[in-house]
């Protein structure tokens, strides 16, 4: 079941999390924390009519916030020790680049109300289906794409209005 959730649960948490965060938020962290809340929450679930995966979402979206509202709590500033050898990562400009870009997604994304910014994180980000996201949120596939179409018109006329620049 685990090898099954995981990839998904994984997916999910850096869609919302990122991979890694300045104030030392762990994508991956959060994930194993969801996954070991999912196993331990299991003999309590019960088949009311709600898919699996939904239950595992609604696991994963409290863990997110979870770790919001610790990363919020930890304003320490820590450093990291000295590297080895020269990084080939990414340099200044292109790190710069990246963080302005998703300042600007995080941005647009608030706009949405919850439900649709969630069905596109799973959608568009996360790249999960229609019927796969329907069964994470609890609707259907057909309402998944309506609201998805919606969102994603309600960003564009956003995008259009401020202009891309300012989005």
């Amino acid at each position: 079941m685990l090898e099954i959730i995981r990839p998904i649960i994984v997916r999910y948490v850096r869609a919302r999390i990122g991979t890694a965060d300045r104030s030392g938020l762990s994508a991956d962290d959060v994930a194993q924390e969801v996954c070991l809340a999912a196993i331990t929450a299991l003999p309590r679930y019960k088949d009311q009519g709600r898919p699996f995966l939904a239950f595992v979402y609604g696991i994963a979206a409290h863990k997110v916030a979870d770790a919001h509202r610790a990363a919020g709590r930890n304003k320490s500033d820590a450093t990291d020790a000295l590297p080895e050898r020269a990084s080939t990562a990414a340099g200044p400009e292109q790190l710069a680049i990246d963080s302005e870009s998703a300042a600007r997604m995080k941005k647009l994304l608030e706009i949405l109300p919850e439900k649709q910014r969630e069905i596109i994180i799973l959608r568009v980000v996360v790249g999960m289906s229609a019927e796969e996201t329907a069964e994470a949120v609890g609707s259907t596939a057909g309402a998944v794409r309506v609201a998805q179409h919606r969102a994603l018109a309600r960003l564009k006329s956003e995008i259009v209005a401020t202009g891309p620049d300012h989005a």
